[in-house]
């Protein structure tokens, strides 16, 4: 007896190991983060107290795969290479684990804080470029904005870094790496005289004269004519 293949079936054998091949071939996309370098957890709990944010970046670092720039400036997405957490947030802990152990200090907290807390310093930090590419190096580029215990402006400066490296990804975001452990670094030194700076008192507050309220004068009402003695000139004649 003959055994007839049906044309579908055969159809779902061939799809069968089309698939099976090419899931043999995939292979998995690589994921990477920031490195923190020779950071290390500081020991002090009487530290300075500092508020690490709002930290903003630009958009085009949200996106979850790496982007390389090129030699025209234009820049363009990696897609056999992904963040593992997202740049941004890579960003905000690097900063925090950064700061804490330049000011060895685990008094510092990422904006928003809770309610009631009260900070000596706080950084505000926009990142408007932190990328690389194959023959470009890693470019940071931010303004920082210190403020005091009374949120009193006290620092602003805009920064521009770059670090090189061999053109690998792995390389390219160890750079990148660095380049925040250098923003860290200047941000720290700019810090702690701001922290460490004694309140000053607040000059007292000159109290409004007030004014002494006239005595109130009798309510006006209608004049009474006074008599007045009528004095008639009039002769007496005797006869």
């Amino acid at each position: 007896m003959m055994t007839v293949v049906r044309p579908i079936a055969l159809l779902l054998t061939a799809l069968l190991v089309l698939s099976g091949c090419s899931l043999l071939q995939q292979k998995p996309v690589p994921l990477y983060q920031l490195d923190s370098g020779d950071a290390v957890t500081p020991t002090k709990d009487n530290g300075v107290t500092v508020l690490v944010g709002p930290i903003s970046v630009a958009d085009y670092l949200r996106q979850q795969h790496l982007l390389q720039r090129q030699a025209d400036g234009s820049l363009v997405a990696t897609q056999d290479a992904r963040w593992a957490s997202g740049l941004a947030n890579d960003i905000d802990q690097q900063m925090l684990r950064q700061l804490a152990w330049r000011l060895d200090s685990q008094r510092l907290v990422l904006a928003p804080a809770a309610p009631g807390f009260s900070a000596d310093a706080q950084v505000m930090l926009t990142i408007t470029r932190l990328d690389s590419g194959p023959t470009q190096p890693a470019v940071l580029e931010a303004q920082w904005r210190l403020l005091d215990r009374r949120g009193q402006l006290r620092d602003s400066r805009l920064i521009r870094l770059e670090e090189a490296h061999s053109g690998a990804l792995a390389e390219q975001v160890k750079a990148q790496s660095i380049l925040l452990h250098r923003l860290a670094a200047e941000l720290a030194v700019a810090i702690q005289p701001i922290a460490a700076a004694e309140p000053t008192p607040e000059p007292p507050r000159k109290k409004t004269p007030i004014a002494k309220a006239k005595p109130q004068e009798p309510a006006a009402g209608p004049k009474i004519p006074v008599a007045e003695p009528i004095k008639i000139d009039t002769e007496v004649f005797r006869f």
